[in-house]
């Protein structure tokens, strides 16, 4: 009989609620994730950019192996592929399709996939790429068309199917009106399939029209969160990895729900972390004759019979009274169910009543889900748009999942930014903060120190300022975390040694001293003592006497009325030592009854002050 320790907190229940979960019935996320890379292998693709810039092929298979790494450590059952179309060698399933490179079939992404890509690279990737494929015509129809049937062939559940097309070329056929059409009707039947065509095209001279042609064959956006065709060209690697990133990352959500704004007015809502903290991957056991993962079952066995326990049998039990009250587990999940999973609206408040120590866990994104409920995407912006205006957030109770107790939060408005590219940097809908319960806050007794001087604050302020920069959490990487992918890495591509990584969240000195300049030596003469090094160590303990055994007597310390005045100016008195203090008191005749410094520093400064 298992022992009910916690109101709200169960192991057993936990594991069965996956993130998916949502009220109304289970949601869960099945089948994988497939990403097909269509890559452009004309002439035009190879052609270095000014100053030695790296050319769109270049640019292209550099990002195809940031992709590869990222789904290796974070979605490694993903599948990937990469097809080359506009080629002169022709490799595609039964060789049905002319000027067709199939390099990678749809398959999970390894350490030879991403040697592969390496291979690719460079001058040495261009002429090893002119040697094995070459550069011949154009029918992009029958590149959509091998495309299709590698999505075809693969028995496994997908559960989201995605197409990037690379080119630099915006009329891929020239004047031929015939492969347009087919291109056309192709990307049109791919569509219908389910797999999203996107569209990656990278600057050449002339500027790229989309209008052309490839405006017909890319997937419109699924909803407004979705990237749509830009219709500025690429031509830097980091705009283009963007570009990818913000296609292939999956935008999933933890919980639907429904946000109650009144008596049968419901708006449904996705919740999403939008930042995760990024840790080490956890080690999976493997069994050591055959090194495949091994799975654990945990099973139930009664203590006197050595029978197996089913699931039904096992009861819970809470001693209350001295007495054993045991129950089924349906009545602890009704105990335990406060009300249906949801956003129930309480109310507005303005943002001045939003305290930084309000936080107490990170928040999730609140964004409408239209097919859910029609209409909620309309009155999800019109409620956003009012809280802009008037400069309030909407106080509401929270329940995530099922069996979870109420949570307040704050839902607190956020507009949309876009970066130089159109590129979404912050989406807009509501930051869920939750909000602590009375029994979350307590008070804390400050240590009693020495209050600091006017001059030390304002020195301080000086230094603070000259220190202060615009934080990104995306400019700092965990160090311990990039140096074990790092190793990983090196492992797996049979690297002689790791790439060095950079601890970024170290402090640059140099940077530092010089933005300062003399600042930190003023500020140590307002702080310090005369004489006083805060760098060097502290002197070691004296020995007992070998022959006496007992401690040498100290020298005493005595210290001028002068100088004990100006501690106290500058706010440090408390820098003395207790018996330096206790010295001074003997020098002015002052008697203490209490050996303690504070005790000390007060009657100083009833004498000094008089």
């Amino acid at each position: 009989m298992a022992e009910w320790n916690a109101y709200y907190h169960n192991e057993d229940e936990e594991e069965e609620q996956e993130e998916g979960e949502q009220s109304g019935g289970d949601y869960k996320v099945t089948g994988r994730d497939s990403l097909v890379f269509l890559v452009d292998a004309s002439k035009e693709m190879f052609i270095k950019g000014e100053d030695g810039q790296p050319s769109n092929f270049d640019m292209t298979m550099e990002v195809v192996r940031s992709v590869y790494t990222s789904k290796i450590i974070s979605s490694h059952r993903d599948l990937v592929a990469l097809v080359f179309y506009g080629t002169e060698q022709s490799k595609n399933p039964r060789n049905s399709f002319k000027h067709v490179y199939v390099y990678h079939d749809l398959d999970e992404p390894g350490a030879k996939r991403v040697r592969d890509v390496d291979g690719l690279q460079g001058d040495k990737g261009a002429q090893l790429a002119a040697d094995t494929m070459g550069s011949g015509e154009t029918s992009l129809g029958d590149a959509l068309w091998c495309c299709a049937n590698l999505y075809s062939d693969i028995k496994l559940r997908l559960s989201h199917k995605r197409l990037m097309i690379f080119t630099c070329r915006d009329d891929p056929h020239g004047d031929d009106s015939t492969k347009d059409r087919q291109a056309r009707t192709k990307a049109s039947d791919l569509k219908e399939t389910g797999v999203v065509i996107d569209l990656m095209h990278m600057m050449k001279p002339g500027g790229f029209d989309v209008s052309l042609f490839f405006c017909d064959i890319v997937s419109p956006p699924e909803d407004e969160s979705e990237l749509g065709l830009q219709l500025e060209p690429c031509d830097k690697l980091d705009d283009l990895k963007k570009r990818v990133r913000a296609k292939e990352q999956k935008k999933r959500t933890m919980s639907r729900l429904n946000l109650c704004l009144g008596k049968g007015i419901n708006v449904a809502v996705g919740m999403y972390a939008t930042a995760v903290m990024t840790r080490k991957p956890s080690a999976i056991r493997l069994y050591r004759e055959t090194n495949e993962p091994v799975r654990s079952k945990t099973r139930t066995f009664h203590t006197q019979t050595g029978s197996l326990l089913l699931p039904s049998e096992i009861k819970k039990a809470q001693v209350y009274g001295k007495k054993q009250i045991v129950m089924e587990r349906d009545e602890v999940d009704t105990i335990k169910r406060f009300d249906d999973p949801g956003l129930l609206l309480m109310g507005f408040k303005p943002m001045e009543k939003l305290k930084l120590h309000h936080h107490i866990r990170p928040a999730v994104f609140l964004y409408p889900e239209e097919d859910e409920v029609k209409g909620s995407t309309c009155l999800f912006s019109a409620l956003l748009m009012k809280c802009r205006e008037k400069n309030v957030f909407a106080l509401c109770r929270c329940i995530s999942r099922r069996n979870y107790p109420p949570r307040f939060v704050a839902l607190v408005p956020q507009k949309e930014e876009v970066d130089h590219g159109k590129v979404q940097i912050t989406p807009p809908g509501f930051n869920a903060i939750f909000l602590p319960y009375a029994d979350d806050i307590r008070t804390v007794d400050a240590p009693q120190c020495p209050v600091a001087s006017q001059m030390q604050v304002n020195k301080m302020k000086e230094i603070v300022s000259k220190l202060r920069f615009k934080y990104r959490s995306d400019a700092f990487e965990n160090p311990v975390v990039q140096q074990h992918y790092r190793n990983l890495e090196a492992l797996a591509l049979d690297m002689m040694a790791p790439e060095d990584t950079e601890d970024l969240i170290m402090p640059k000195v140099e940077q530092i001293d010089q933005r300062l300049g003399p600042l930190v030596q003023e500020f140590k003469d307002l702080v310090y003592p005369n004489g006083y090094n805060p760098e060097s160590k502290p002197a070691a303990k004296r020995k007992t006497a070998d022959t006496g055994g007992g401690a040498e007597k100290k020298p005493k310390m005595e210290v001028s009325e002068d100088e004990l005045k100006a501690h106290m100016q500058n706010g440090t008195l408390g820098k003395l030592t207790v018996p330096i203090l206790k010295e001074a008191c003997k020098q002015f005749g002052i008697r203490t009854t209490g050996t303690k410094k504070q005790e000390l520093l007060d009657a100083l400064t009833a004498r000094l002050g008089s």
